[in-house]
């Protein structure tokens, strides 16, 4: 079943501010495609067509397309924020960490391992728990 063809007119703002995108070289790869996913359509260009010349789906287009019709130019040419996973240790607690690493080992220790740095940060109260595969990496991060 064909899609319904909606025709996109851009202001003259706007297609100053693509030509602006197109021609500067500073904004990314998605966003040059995107700006030239409209600047095509608004010349009244196939969808499909688009589709072959830039090299992406056909449902890119028509994204794009809708997004932009629906939402703007801004929303059309940038992604939207994602929320993403929360950090599970948080700085403060990177922070006190790679200061327990920099103390002095327990006593009968001759040095801080990390199954050793784990059990007392949490048996500090640190953090409610973690792996020393985990605490390796924070301090990899650290140095």
């Amino acid at each position: 079943m064909p899609r319904n063809r909606q025709i996109i007119q851009l202001s003259k703002q706007e297609q100053s501010s693509l030509t602006k995108i197109l021609s500067s070289g500073k904004s990314t790869a998605r966003g040059q495609t995107r700006a030239r996913i409209l600047d095509l359509l608004h010349r009244r260009e196939h969808p499909q067509r688009i589709a072959e010349t830039l090299r992406i789906g056909i449902a890119t287009v028509y994204n794009i397309q809708k997004r932009y019709l629906s939402e703007g130019l801004d929303a059309a040419l940038t992604d939207k924020s994602r929320s993403g996973k929360p950090p599970i240790i948080k700085a403060e607690e990177k922070a006190k960490l790679t200061a327990l690493a920099c103390a002095e080992p327990p006593a009968g220790y001759a040095r801080w391992t990390l199954r050793l740095m784990a059990d007392k940060a949490v048996e500090f109260g640190f953090i409610e728990s973690s792996s020393h595969n985990k605490v390796g990496k924070i301090l990899k991060k650290t140095r």
